[in-house]
């Protein structure tokens, strides 16, 4: 994983993330969405740039998505605001007290997360949710600086079979062993002191949500054992190796 550079801050990262330009077909896409905008959305100022990571500087529970929404994240401009995924998200993790409110419209409101960071290896909207491997290449070492920068992550929460293998890679470079280590919604692995543990959850997009595939009490579920983990009340199944 890459070292973090010297004085390098969440600040700092947030910014170059908004500068990037290293991907012509997702900024082409997302300058094309936000130009055209949605019905529903008639009159909003579309974010239409890259997005960084969101909340707590000292969470415990870093929470890693695949890429923003086009009308989400995209249009508002913060991560998991504005779409129904953000709306099951944000309402799990106010039940679990990750968050200080049930709702996440937009970023003046008012939603503040409590130990908690929400994130995404891909930062740009991509056509149809689907970057390509050199896309996510090239965008992945944000990500790695930014766990790097969160220093107080006990537990890495993906949603979403790429999330999964993305952040198996992350913890590859903590130096654990994750072979074995296989996704399946609500599966729990710890790898050592040192290192965070990996819950897995069914993404909360509509593909998912309309279909019955992941319902509100199975995402609770999973933020119950990551509550249970940062706040050391169980352990979880421990990695093969």
């Amino acid at each position: 994983m890459t070292a973090v550079r010297a004085r390098d801050s969440l600040a700092r990262l947030s910014r170059d993330v908004v500068a990037c330009t290293a991907c012509p077909r997702l900024r082409r896409h997302c300058d094309a969405v936000a130009a055209r905008g949605k019905p529903e959305f008639a009159g909003f100022h579309y974010w239409g740039r890259p997005v960084p990571g969101f909340g707590d500087a000292r969470a415990a529970l870093v929470i890693v998505g695949l890429a923003p929404a086009a009308h989400g994240a995209n249009r508002t401009g913060r991560m998991f605001t504005g779409d129904s995924s953000a709306a099951w998200l944000v309402r799990a993790m106010h039940r679990a007290g990750f968050a200080n409110q049930p709702t996440s419209l937009h970023r003046d409101d008012g939603l503040r997360l409590r130990g908690a960071y929400l994130t995404a290896p891909v930062r740009c909207a991509p056509p149809a949710n689907k970057p390509t491997r050199g896309e996510l290449e090239r965008c992945l070492p944000y990500l790695e600086r930014e766990v790097r920068l969160l220093r107080d992550v006990r537990v890495l929460m993906a949603l979403g079979r790429i999330a999964f293998e993305v952040c198996r890679r992350l913890l590859r470079g903590w130096g654990a062993e994750v072979r074995g280590v296989s996704f399946g919604h609500g599966a729990c692995y710890e790898f050592g002191p040192g290192r965070p543990a990996l819950i897995a959850s069914y993404h909360p997009s509509r593909q998912n949500t309309n279909t019955g595939k992941l319902t509100e009490p199975m995402l609770d579920q999973v933020f119950r054992a990551a509550r249970s983990l940062v706040d050391g009340a169980a352990p979880a199944k421990t990695a093969a190796g």
